[in-house]
């Protein structure tokens, strides 16, 4: 099964605005999905940037989405764990929750990808993107991903 992202702040392969990058307010995009299906547990979010030159770099983990939910707004609080239970991960700048489009040249893509799982994840606040994906093995019901780009 696939999960339809979207973004009333951009559309599929569009660019991302300035106020969602390191040039701007820094804040994390409004997302919303569809699709996602019965037997889900929770959701876990993964964005991360394929273009950068040390290899893919990751700029947000999310997990433990409640599974009703539908969207996060902008600006997700960059705290350990946010109001609606869901805990953030490391992203590469080492920081806890959203750090957004940096790029030192050139236009990078960037990649929102959202999984419904079948578990919730049994880890603390702070987990790395590979430490996620090892989680997730055997649990991902459905995903689907939202591609943006920036440039400086």
């Amino acid at each position: 099964m696939e999960i339809k992202i979207t973004s009333t702040a951009f559309s599929e392969g569009s660019m991302i605005p300035k106020r969602y990058t390191c040039d701007g307010e820094d804040v994390s995009p409004p997302l919303a999905w569809t699709g996602v299906p019965e037997g889900t547990k929770s959701l876990a979010l993964i964005c991360d940037d394929p273009d950068a030159p040390v290899g893919t770099w990751v700029h947000w983990v999310l997990f433990n989405i409640p599974a009703d939910m539908q969207e996060l707004p902008a600006n997700i609080p960059l705290e350990k764990i946010i109001k609606n239970g869901a805990r953030h991960g490391t992203n590469d700048f080492r920081k806890f929750g959203y750090g957004g489009p940096c790029p030192p040249g050139g236009t990078h893509r960037y990649y929102f990808k959202l999984y419904a799982l079948d578990t919730e994840i049994d880890l603390e606040s702070g987990i790395t993107k590979a430490q996620l994906l090892k989680a997730m093995e055997g649990h991902i019901l459905a995903e689907g991903q939202l591609m943006g780009r920036y440039k400086r």
